[in-house]
């Protein structure tokens, strides 16, 4: 997931931040309890290693063209559109669930038709027999690295229950993510998170409370880090 926090040397202009997106994969306990898929960030990344993030990335051109089997749902749709083109957010949906599949082996599609063109990013869903499902995605939050940082997103956070996981729910890295586990809201304290991540979870958890809510997102303004309603 990208943060804002980088020791990289300051640039003397800013970079236009890059489309990003990052999903929360939960899943509940038998109490009731809310449970987290976290991954650790490979020690070979140079921005935020060994950091436990979700997983995501940056969006890709192809995004905007992936063979979903479904389209986001209407109030994820019109969310992002306010500020985004229906197909750049389409993009970031589908960067979450490609990234997702990359990084922890977990499908969220449906079964594909034979009609289906996958093109090389999308393999783990043909292998699969499964084309990627963007309708039980729904987004909480976004977050937008401050200026004069080497690296900036335009990060989308989405969530989804692992219920919609087509086939296996065993977690396989790529490498990129180590350590991948299932951690509990209660105990998020006990893995080394970016200071975004504990704003991006604590979206969550009013969402999950109140679903219909207006999205609200996290900006640096002269004055700081200030939160605002999209």
């Amino acid at each position: 997931m990208p943060d804002a926090n980088d020791k990289n040397t300051t640039p003397k202009t800013s970079p236009r931040p890059k489309l990003a997106s990052s999903l929360l994969l939960r899943r509940k306990r038998a109490n009731g309890e809310v449970e987290l898929l976290f991954g650790r960030r490979s020690t070979r990344h140079v921005f935020m290693p060994k950091k436990y993030v979700f997983p995501g990335g940056r969006v890709d051109a192809t995004d905007g063209y992936a063979p979903l089997a479904e389209e986001l749902n209407d109030q994820t749709r019109s969310v992002m559109t306010r500020v985004l083109t229906e197909r750049r957010a389409r993009a970031a949906a589908a960067a979450a669930l490609r990234e997702t599949a990359e990084e922890t082996g977990l499908i969220l599609g449906k079964p594909a038709q034979d009609a289906c063109n996958f093109k090389p990013p999308w393999a783990p869903f043909e292998a699969a027999g499964a084309a990627p499902n963007a309708a039980p995605l729904d987004v909480i939050t976004r977050a937008i690295t401050p200026p004069k940082r080497p690296r900036r997103f335009d990060a989308w956070f989405f969530t989804c229950d692992v219920e919609h996981v087509h086939g296996s729910t065993d977690l396989t890295s790529n490498g990129e993510l180590e350590d991948l586990k299932w951690v509990s809201l209660a105990d998020r304290d006990t893995l080394d998170l970016p200071i975004a991540t504990h704003y991006v979870i604590g979206e969550l958890e009013t969402w999950l409370k109140d679903p219909a809510r207006p999205l609200r997102f996290l900006k640096s303004t002269r004055t700081g880090p200030q939160v605002e309603t999209l």
